[in-house]
Parts: structure tokens; sequence; C-alpha cells
């Protein structure tokens, strides 16, 4: 299993209104994507993130499936340009130890494939994770 995570800062001029937009497309991921077992998108507390959300995929394959479904390619164009900081990681229980960097390859495909999410990510002004560029 692979608990995918995401958190989110918005930057100083984004209004509740446009957060609450990105929680809903967040949660629409988790509704609509087949390959996602269960979710949760809520706030963020004890940090400096504002919200979050963790993905439960079943494996690679599906990672896969999620990664490029249209739901997730839409919460990115929603949710990216608002960001001030953002963060993807994931946590697994396979016990492969080239899990990490097939995670990466993953990532780096889409990214490949589709330029204009290339663009978004390398537009942020924080990054960190699995699927930074």
């Amino acid at each position: 299993m692979i608990n995918h995570i995401i958190r989110m800062k918005a930057r100083a001029d984004v209004t509740p209104e446009q957060v609450d937009e990105v929680l809903e497309c967040l949660r629409e991921q988790g509704r609509v994507i087949p390959e996602v077992r269960s979710f949760i998108v809520g706030r963020d507390y004890g940090s400096d993130f504002e919200f979050g959300a963790v993905f439960v995929i079943e494996d690679l394959a599906g990672y896969w499936a999620y990664l490029v479904h249209p739901a997730h390619g839409h919460t990115d164009r929603i949710g990216l340009p608002l960001a001030e900081q953002f963060d993807t990681y994931d946590v697994s229980d396979d016990e492969d130890p080239e899990f990490g960097p097939k995670i990466a390859e993953l990532h780096r495909r889409r990214y490949q494939e589709d330029p204009e999410l290339a663009a978004l990510v390398a537009a942020l002004p924080q990054f960190s994770g699995n699927g930074a560029a």
C-alpha cells in the first residue's frame, strides 16, 4: 500500500474561497479516482502548512493511474498556482529498495508527458518531496 500525502501553504493573497475550492477538488479526486482506496482531506495542524490530503493507493500501477487521472490534473491546475509552499511524499509498506526511485520516475514521466504541469511545478516558490522536479 502507498499513502500519498500532500501538504500546502497558500500564498498570502489567496482567499478562503480559493482554498475551499482546492479542498473540494482534492475531495473529488478521492471520490472519482478508482485507484484511491481511501482518503482524507482537511486542515493541517501543528505546522506551517494550511491543509493537506492523504490518498491510499494499492500499488505503483494504481499510483500511475492516480497521477494521470483528469481529476488529479484539474486539482493541480487549480491549486498549484495558489501555493507558496507545497510538499508531497509517500509512505509505503513495500519492501523493494527501489520503490522510492520508481515513484520518482512516475512523477518525472508525468512531467515529461504534460509540459503545462511541468511549468506549474517549476514555478512553485517552494516544493519538496517525491514529486519535486
